[in-house]
């Protein structure tokens, strides 16, 4: 518990409110009291003509008249009642009177008349009800909403950060394996946040602000959470979205808001996931802006300048998409210092598979390096799920640990989706082996491809078949002659079937897709034509609003179609290559589709028996 949540806490409510409290219930008691009649337990309701009849039958004892209503005493008992009571008709019974004094039944009127303190509470009640209500509702105003839960109406433009002790945050530096780089730049704002009276002495300025950039799942919240427990202080989280509601001004308040609690704990870390959901650029077109977005992001730029210089409050933000982000949210004195955080090298990889399998029962003999090897591209949060997902088919099957059988089926279902039956006719499923067959052969040729690590015609997820490529090492930049091998290889398996059956199939539909869109990017975005050069014809970003529609493509319509034929030209020209090598290794590429059909599923070590060792890959 922070100590400015210790001192509210100390303090007791004063006595003024308790009393205050009380007559406002009394109030409200009373007010529902002056609604309701009611009626005297254990009285039997009975007609008047019934009435006139107990009269006749001296079964009456006494009687009491309060205007339209008679009550009374019954001589013994009736159906278990003593008590009666009914009501005059609308016309006026003058046989009653006698009929009363002939019986000797005794009478009492009272008026019907309400007396003076009866006319002033009634009178004086609904006004002192309104004002009752209105001094309740102006304190928990003033209170921020405390007394209601959740705070109610009263709580709309609170701050929704959520609000982490140091003593809460069970995660550290040695819980996150890699980004070695990212830890290291966060070392000095952890020194700062312990001790940032060093830092104010000799006049340093530390970042206010520290933008952690990196796909999704790299571990921005978890960097985030360990950074605010080697501090040792207070973790404010948030989402962007969170700031953003309907109403205008909602957002900034909410910033206000937050700021202020973190200035009331401080020094404090807040951390913002997802700042370009408010962070995106303001547009100077009339009518593509919101009004809501920009006012939050004012609010986040003021409050980040502040009125002193010296607040010891950092803000960690995160995103994936730093190139939308507002030029004022990333200029010096604000979000002006950049942590990258890549996907996970092999090194990386193996320290986290470790890391998420401290709490998993594995076995004694259990190697992490070949699934290090094989999840080229995989975030942490993807390794974490590999081993959950390894510790569940071992629970599932009834073992007692994981071994690296588990790992690797675990592999093959997040990369290639779960085992499904297809119901396949003997057609399907030859033409099925002949098209992966294709693609399996093609990469097996080409000097630049990957090395084959499993084909298969089990379906899985949306595909009938898999053909896996595994990179012998990590890539950051792919050369023309990689990218052009890749697309003979997307087309291998369409350019099979032609060659095997004379004709193509709708089974090649996603391959396809695939191949244009890769040809796309290298003819318009990476210079890899002749025809164009070296220019990039990169269309604007959809994301902003209207953008196209005021900027246009970019470029002419003349541009356009020699673009278009040249994509076509480059996926042509791939797609010859293929049909060249898979008729030259024809023997190979029936082989291969034998032996799919016999066993569903090749390793590379059956492929290396049926092909030999391929060539060395340049």
């Amino acid at each position: 518990m922070t100590e400015a949540e210790d001192k509210k806490q100390a303090t007791p409510p004063r006595p003024n409110q308790h009393v205050m409290d009380i007559f406002i219930i009394s109030l409200m008691f009373f007010a529902m009291l002056s609604f309701f009649d009611f009626e005297q337990e254990g009285s039997q309701d009975i007609p008047y003509s019934e009435f006139k009849q107990r009269l006749r039958d001296n079964d009456v004892e006494s009687v009491l008249i309060r205007g339209d209503k008679i009550t009374g005493n019954y001589r013994r008992p009736i159906d278990d009642f003593i008590q009666f009571d009914t009501t005059f008709p609308p016309m006026e019974d003058y046989d009653l009177f006698p009929l009363l004094e002939e019986n000797d039944i005794e009478v009492r009127v009272s008026s019907a008349e309400q007396s003076t303190w009866t006319l002033l509470l009634i009178n004086l009640l609904p006004w002192l009800l309104i004002i009752g209500i209105f001094m309740m509702s102006s304190r928990m105003l003033r209170s921020g909403g405390r007394g209601f839960p959740g705070g109610g109406v009263f709580s709309f433009t609170k701050s929704k950060a959520r609000l982490t002790n140091k003593d809460d945050i069970k995660v550290s530096y040695d819980d996150i394996a890699g980004l070695k780089h990212a830890k290291e730049d966060l070392s000095e704002v952890i020194d700062f946040l312990r001790n940032p009276d060093k830092y104010r002495a000799i006049g340093a300025k530390i970042p206010k602000g520290i933008l952690l950039i990196g796909p999704p799942g790299t571990g921005k919240t978890l960097l985030a959470r360990a950074t605010a427990a080697e501090a040792g202080v207070p973790f404010f989280s948030i989402t962007g979205s969170e700031f953003v509601e309907m109403f205008v001004g909602v957002g900034a308040s909410r910033v206000r808001d937050m700021y202020k609690e973190a200035r009331e704990v401080a020094p404090a870390l807040i951390f913002i996931d997802e700042i370009d959901s408010v962070g995106r650029t303001r547009s100077s077109a009339s009518g593509l802006g919101n009004d809501e977005r920009e006012q939050t992001l004012n609010q986040i730029l003021s409050e980040m300048d502040g009125f002193k210089g010296d607040e010891a409050i950092v803000v960690i933000a995160a995103t994936n998409r730093p190139d939308v982000l507002d030029s004022a949210l990333t200029r010096p004195g604000r979000f002006d210092r950049k942590v990258i955080l890549d996907l996970p090298q092999r090194e990386a990889r193996l320290e986290i598979l470790k890391v998420h399998a401290r709490n998993v029962v594995m076995a004694s003999d259990i190697d992490f390096e070949p699934i290090a090897a094989a999840t080229v591209g995989f975030s942490g949060a993807d390794l974490a799920n590999l081993i959950n997902e390894a510790a569940l088919l071992c629970a599932r099957e009834g073992k007692s640990e994981v071994d690296n059988s588990f790992l690797e089926r675990a592999r093959d279902k997040v990369v290639l989706g779960e085992k499904r039956e297809a119901l396949m006719s003997i057609e399907e499923r030859e033409r099925t082996a002949y098209h992966e067959a294709g693609h399996a052969l093609t990469a097996f040729h080409m000097p630049y491809a990957d090395s084959l690590r499993k084909v298969s015609i089990i379906p899985r997820g949306m595909a009938l078949g898999i053909t896996e490529q595994t990179p012998t090492e990590d890539k950051f930049t792919y050369g023309q002659h990689y990218l052009e091998d890749r697309l003979s290889i997307m087309l291998g398996g369409r350019c099979a079937e032609q060659l095997v059956f004379d004709e193509v199939s709708s089974g090649a539909a996603n391959d396809l897709q695939q191949a244009t869109t890769l040809a796309r990017h290298m003819i318009s975005e990476w210079g890899m034509s002749d025809k164009l050069g070296p220019l990039s014809f990169h269309s604007p970003d959809e994301s902003f609003p209207g953008q196209q529609m005021l900027a246009g493509k970019g470029y002419s319509e003349h541009t356009a179609e020699l673009i278009d034929e040249e994509v076509s030209k480059l996926i042509r020209t791939n797609e010859e290559r293929t049909k060249f090598i898979l008729a030259e290794h024809r023997g190979e590429l029936d082989s291969i589709a034998a032996a799919l059909l016999e066993k569903e599923s090749l390793s590379e070590q059956d492929l290396i028996e049926l092909l030999g060792h391929p060539a060395a890959k340049k």
